[in-house]
């Protein structure tokens, strides 16, 4: 990425004004430009703490705060100064260096916002042009995830809705071809037993045939026959002898 050009921390307009009420904060510009930005930084959170509705002192902070590779957290300073921001020149400062925090993090979509935002307030700083044309560059190289996953999933829903519309067809058709399979092996199992029947007798009621139960009948009157005549055979031997009175 090309080189992203920052503003100083320094609202000079302001730091005269407040030098009289607040020391932390001019003593913050000095280790700032020291490059001490840990120590500019716990100075200027004792400035914005005294004075909460002053845009200077979380501009200056979130400055000293960037330095320490801390863009996320620079980016919410950023943000108060410009909520708090009662001048142009406060809000095009504020929203140029929150542009860069977003392109940091490569959130280039809101840093193209950020770096408009900041041209309305001070069309001819060329410094804010070039990182609005050096962002919008950047989003059209790279464009939101999030409409790159949504194209996928409109193909993607395309697709299964293709593939269920099919899988649907092949169900029927193996279905319409079971059911065809099946008529023809009944009608096959029909003529089967058509043919199997063909020449036997057919069964009675209860499942015995005609001549099966004739024979049957057959067998029980020969043994009833057999019983009969061994009854009368022991009828004609046995004759009883009369009893005789003993006088």
């Amino acid at each position: 990425m090309k080189k992203l050009f920052l503003y100083s921390l320094l609202l000079l307009a302001f730091v005269a004004k407040s030098q009289e009420k607040d020391k932390y904060l001019p003593k913050g510009n000095d280790n700032f430009a020291d490059e001490k930005y840990a120590d500019a930084e716990a100075d200027f959170r004792i400035s914005q703490s005294k004075n909460p509705k002053k845009a200077i002192a979380s501009y200056n902070l979130g400055n000293s705060i960037y330095k320490q590779n801390q863009s996320a957290e620079s980016k919410y300073q950023f943000a108060k100064a410009i909520k708090t921001a009662t001048t142009r020149p406060e809000k095009h400062q504020a929203y140029h260096n929150l542009g860069n925090t977003l392109m940091n993090e490569k959130d280039y979509s809101n840093a193209v916002e950020a770096y408009k935002n900041a041209l309305r307030n001070n069309p001819t700083d060329e410094e804010t042009r070039y990182n609005f044309a050096l962002a919008k560059e950047y989003l059209k190289n790279n464009p939101p995830k999030d409409d790159k996953n949504k194209d996928k999933d409109k193909k993607d829903d395309k697709k299964d809705k293709k593939d269920k519309k099919d899988d649907k067809k092949k169900d029927e058709d193996k279905d319409k071809k079971d059911d065809k399979n099946k008529d023809g092996k009944n009608d096959k199992n029909k003529q089967d037993d058509k043919n199997q029947n063909q020449g036997k007798p057919k069964p009675q009621p209860g499942g015995i045939s005609k001549q099966r139960l004739e024979s049957m009948l057959d067998a029980v009157n020969n043994e009833e026959k057999k019983v009969q005549d061994k009854v009368n055979q022991q009828k004609v031997k046995v004759n009883p002898k009369k009893a005789e009175k003993d006088w």
